[in-house]
């Protein structure tokens, strides 16, 4: 099955909060223009949750890089609140698979971390951080090193130090993707109620098909070689998102869908795994 590459934008409900045109990333490969992007087109709502899937080499993290204001397009436009994205900016939250805290740091210091930069005063920065240390569930770990904290305590972490310092949109690249499946699941649910409590517009990358499908509003399916929007599935599922939605014959339908998306772009995938 192929495609060629979308022209029109992936459409969001209401407003965008996130718009982009006609991007085209590419890079010099051993002398050779690489094509990682071309022509994605997208838009996301305020406070919609986007998950993104895909086979290996379809971009999706150079689309978020480019979004986040780590990467130029080498033409188009990538567009946040009305005006083009020109570098990193503070209503822009980051978060990662690596769980970059500050080893030398208690929790509650790398959540108050952006904060301190901010100029907050202190006693701000700290019913600020505790508020989101608590949303999390790591009251009990405030004073804790990271090296004394599970990976998903880790990463529950930085999920508060981004909620910290009130970005509009969070940008998430694999953040579950090196844990253990329970506690991935457990995180899932955990992100979902805080998204609940504290609305974001939200970008989650993943590999995974079923977190895809359970997190999201949408799920954007993207193609590789050149990277490009493949397919784009509303997940019209109730929310609070729960175990008995993940065993429900309409997530099910689909997940199938998702992964026929997925699965159809490369056909020596074995079946039960979208990985790179």
């Amino acid at each position: 099955m192929t495609t060629t590459p979308t022209t029109t934008p992936a459409p969001a409900t209401g407003t965008a909060k996130i718009s982009v045109r006609d991007v085209r990333k590419t890079f010099e490969l051993k002398g050779q223009e690489f094509v990682a992007l071309e022509r994605v087109n997208l838009d996301i709502a305020d406070n919609e949750f986007v998950t993104v899937v895909g086979p290996s080499g379809c971009g999706k993290s150079t689309l978020m890089n480019i979004l986040a204001g780590l990467e130029t397009p080498t033409s188009g436009h990538a567009v946040v609140d009305g005006k083009d994205v020109a570098g990193p900016g503070p209503e822009r939250g980051v978060i990662f698979q690596q769980y970059a805290l500050f080893p030398w740091l208690t929790v509650r210091k790398n959540v108050e971390f952006g904060l301190k930069v901010a100029g907050l005063p202190r006693a701000q920065r700290r019913e600020r951080a505790d508020h989101f240390i608590r949303m999390v569930g790591l009251e009990q770990f405030a004073d804790a090193l990271p090296k004394m904290l599970s990976g998903g305590m880790k990463q529950r972490c930085a999920i508060a130090r981004a909620y910290a310092v009130n970005p509009s949109i969070l940008l998430m690249d694999e953040p579950f993707g090196a844990l253990d499946a329970l506690t991935r699941v457990k995180l899932q649910e955990q992100l979902l109620d805080t998204w609940s409590r504290e609305k974001r517009t939200v970008m989650f990358i993943t590999h995974d098909v079923d977190e895809a499908v359970f997190l999201a509003n949408r799920v954007i399916v993207m193609a590789a070689r050149p990277g490009r929007i493949y397919d784009v599935i509303d997940v019209d599922l109730p929310y609070p998102r729960t175990e008995d939605v993940r065993l429900s014959p309409e997530f099910a339908d689909l997940r199938n869908r998702v992964w026929h998306s997925v699965y159809h772009q490369e056909p020596g995938i074995a079946a039960g795994a979208a990985s790179s």
